[in-house]
C-alpha cells in the first residue's frame, strides 16, 4: 500500500465510511443529472430558435432585435437593412473571423481596428443560450473582445446548431476543450440603473444588440 492510499485509508476509517463502489457514484451522478433537468424552466417557443429568438426580443429581459435569414452568404444583405433601418452608414468594423470575412461587402467600407467612438460592428459568436438569450464569445485572433464593448451597435451572427438550450449545455459543449484567455457572455446591450433606478441603455457598452440567426428553414424578417 503507496502512502497515498494509507492515509485515504485513514481518512476512511476515522470517517467510518467505506470506498463508494464505481457503480453507487455513477448513480449518484445519474440522479444528480436528472434534478437538474427536472428543474429546468420550460421555455418559450417550438423549438430552440424560436426560444432564443422569445427571449431576445423580450424587453424587460433582453431587449435586442432579431433578424432570420436562410443562408450565412446572406448576413451582409441583413446588416444592410439593419443599417437603413436605424440610418446608419454603411461602414463597420468586421470581426476578422474567416467565414465573415470571406463574404461579399461590396457596398461597406469595412475597418480592420475599431475605434473608440465606432457606431457599428459585426461579429459571429461562439454560442447562443436560448434560456437567457445569451451570446457566448471567445477571445482569439479570429475574434477581438473589444468588438464586443465598443461600438454603439452590436451585431451577433449565430448559427442555428450553435443555439444550446440551457447555460449548463454551454459548459458541457466546451468539455475538453482548451480554455481561451477571456470569454464573455452577452445579454443585451449594455444598461445600468444604477443611478435613481432608472435604466440608462449604452452607459458602459453597446446601446443596442441585434441578432442576424442563420437558419436554413427561416424566412427572411426585417427588423
Amino acid at each position: 500500500m503507496s502512502v497515498r492510499e494509507e492515509i485515504l485509508a485513514a481518512i476512511r476509517r476515522n470517517l467510518r465510511r467505506e470506498a463508494n463502489d464505481p457503480a453507487e457514484i455513477a448513480a449518484q451522478a445519474a440522479a444528480l443529472a436528472l434534478e437538474s433537468n427536472e428543474s429546468r424552466p420550460r421555455l418559450p417557443g417550438g423549438d430552440v430558435v424560436d426560444a432564443f429568438a422569445a427571449r431576445l426580443v423580450s424587453a424587460k429581459v433582453v431587449g435586442a432585435s432579431v433578424d432570420r435569414i436562410g443562408k450565412l452568404e446572406d448576413t451582409p444583405a441583413a446588416v444592410a437593412r439593419y443599417c437603413d433601418a436605424h440610418g446608419l452608414e454603411h461602414a463597420l468594423a468586421l470581426q476578422p473571423d474567416p467565414d465573415l470575412r470571406r463574404l461579399d461587402w461590396s457596398g461597406f467600407t469595412l475597418k480592420t481596428a475599431i475605434a473608440g467612438d465606432e457606431r457599428l460592428a459585426v461579429a459571429k459568436a461562439r454560442w447562443a443560450i436560448a434560456e437567457t438569450g445569451t451570446f457566448v464569445f471567445h477571445s482569439g485572433p479570429t475574434s477581438a473582445t473589444l468588438l464586443s464593448f465598443l461600438p454603439l451597435h452590436h451585431i451577433c451572427v449565430i448559427e442555428r446548431e450553435r443555439i444550446l438550450l440551457y447555460l449548463e449545455d454551454y459548459a458541457l459543449a466546451e468539455k475538453g476543450a482548451g480554455a481561451p484567455r477571456n470569454v464573455n457572455l452577452i445579454t443585451g446591450a449594455s444598461g445600468t440603473a444604477d443611478i435613481e433606478g432608472t435604466l440608462v441603455r449604452g452607459a458602459h457598452g453597446p446601446k443596442f444588440l441585434h441578432a442576424i440567426i442563420i437558419d436554413a428553414r427561416a424566412s427572411i424578417q426585417t427588423p
